[in-house]
Parts: C-alpha cells; sequence; structure tokens
C-alpha cells in the first residue's frame, strides 16, 4: 500500500514515483493501482505528469512504466554533488586491493541506509547489499556505527524508526538493544554485523567523520563465516581507521548535507 504524504501535489507525485521505482522492472497501470492509496483517476493523472516531465516512461507496446531518462540524469548529478562516492572512490580501491574481501560505502538516508558505492571481494558472495540499494540501520555495521555517532535528539529520533524485524536469529530486537550496541560502538570506535541482517555475512565496519564528528558516512569489510570470522575481520581495523581518515581529509573541502530530520529542519 502506497504512503501518502502531506505535501501536497509534489509530495504525493514523488510518491508514485518512488512506487514505481520500488518494483524494480516495469511496470503495469494496474500492479501500480493495486498498491496505491489513490484513487485511479488521481493516480493516472500523476502517472501521466510523470511521463510527461520524463520522470517516468511509457511503453505503448507492453504498456509498462519505468523510471525515465531525466530521472536518471538527475540521479547521476545527485550522485556526483550529494555523496561521498567521488571523494572517496580511490581510497575505496586501495582498500579493496589491500583486503581482497567486499568494501562497502555508506551514507544514511534519514532512518536506512544508503549503499552509495561496493567493491566486490576476490571471490564475490551473493549478498543484498549493492550501490543505491537501501538497507535497514538497526542490524547492519555501517548503519550502527554511523547511528552511534549522531547527537542524541538525532539518533533518538531514527531509533523510533526502525522496525526491528527479525532478519535473522542474531538481529538486535528492541530499542534498549540498541542502544546498549551504539554505546559499545562509540567507546570501541567501530562496530560489526554480526550475521545480523543475512545469515553467514559478518562485517567490521568504521564511520567516516568530520573534523568537528558529524557523521559524513560509513565503510565496512564484509566477508562470510564461511571464510573467516569476527576477529579476523577485526584485524582490518587499522586500514579502515585510515581510510576513514583519508577519506575525511579529502571531503574538507567538498559539501555534503547534514544528516537532519524533519523535525531538526522545521519542514
Amino acid at each position: 500500500m502506497g504512503r501518502v504524504t502531506g505535501d501536497g501535489t509534489v509530495g504525493k507525485a514523488l510518491e508514485v514515483l518512488d512506487q514505481v521505482a520500488a518494483f524494480g522492472r516495469p511496470v503495469r497501470f494496474s500492479e501500480i493501482l493495486a498498491q496505491s492509496d489513490f484513487p485511479k483517476p488521481t493516480l493516472y493523472r500523476f502517472l501521466q505528469t510523470l511521463t510527461n516531465q520524463q520522470m517516468l516512461a511509457y511503453d505503448p507496446e507492453r504498456q509498462t512504466y519505468t523510471p525515465g531518462l531525466r530521472l536518471v540524469r538527475l540521479a547521476h548529478t545527485a550522485w556526483d554533488q550529494s555523496t561521498l562516492a567521488p571523494v572517496a572512490r580511490p581510497h575505496l580501491d586501495a582498500l579493496s586491493k589491500a583486503v581482497g574481501e567486499t568494501v562497502h560505502l555508506a551514507q544514511l538516508d534519514h532512518a536506512q541506509v544508503l549503499y552509495i558505492d561496493k567493491r566486490n571481494a576476490n571471490n564475490p558472495v551473493q549478498m543484498y547489499s549493492q550501490a543505491g540499494k537501501v538497507g535497514p540501520a538497526y542490524c547492519t555495521g555501517v548503519g550502527k556505527v554511523m547511528l552511534a555517532f549522531l547527537d542524541q535528539d538525532a539518533v533518538e529520533t531514527v531509533i523510533e524508526q526502525q522496525s526491528f524485524h527479525g532478519f535473522t536469529d542474531h538481529t538486535l530486537d528492541s530499542a534498549d538493544a540498541l542502544r546498549a550496541e551504539l554505546s559499545d560502538i562509540r567507546q570501541n570506535g567501530y562496530g560489526f554485523d554480526r550475521e545480523e541482517h543475512e545469515p553467514g555475512i559478518i562485517c567490521v565496519a568504521m564511520p567516516i567523520l568530520t573534523l568537528a564528528g558529524r557523521v559524513l558516512g560509513a565503510l565496512s569489510v564484509t566477508s562470510t563465516t564461511s571464510r573467516t570470522n569476527l576477529a579476523g575481520l577485526e584485524a582490518y581495523v587499522p586500514i579502515l581507521r585510515e581510510t576513514a581518515d583519508k577519506i575525511t581529509r579529502d571531503a574538507q573541502n567538498w559539501s555534503f548535507p547534514d544528516y537532519q530530520t524533519k523535525e531538526t529542519t522545521g519542514i
């Protein structure tokens, strides 16, 4: 079911755009309608407008909608201007070459994790994370280390938005359990994913902070329980910290949006 926002016509149109993109494939009007809160005429009008503006593309032969080329252009621009990816790219390359395991770069997207870059291991393993995908913050290594270094009001706002769905037997299942984990991460300076999101997938993660301590993003080295263990991944902490510091250094002359909530912006 779609989610109707209180942001007027633009907000509603963006909800429809999000809904189409979420299918991950060409989608028919009837499929969108089945998951939408909008009446049929309203939904059709939004789809027509988005198509006219090239934010969606319509295939008349298959009668399907897909994200449009204008949206692709905007996405590439946002990727270059609003993420750490361009600054971090050479450092991710060096880290990947040094460790031979999967490397992730992520930023917070409100209460979720947005994976913005990835390097595969020498022997790649199938896993959920891909650049452009979002994941839960409470049960991923990169998510937890970013939450740990938010200010108190911001972290409580994000915790309130977590679902605490049990993906595996190891998933943190409550706000209190997450708060305790975040306290340990703040003390240690890094954190782990202990098969919390996917069975057999483990990682060590490091926050990327400005010199003033603001969260820019996070790095992780990810592997499998069949290949290594948490102690083995912990050996990568020094090179992870060094890589995070290099990204921070290069980001000093680059402008990134602060992590903010609606409560802090007043929007």
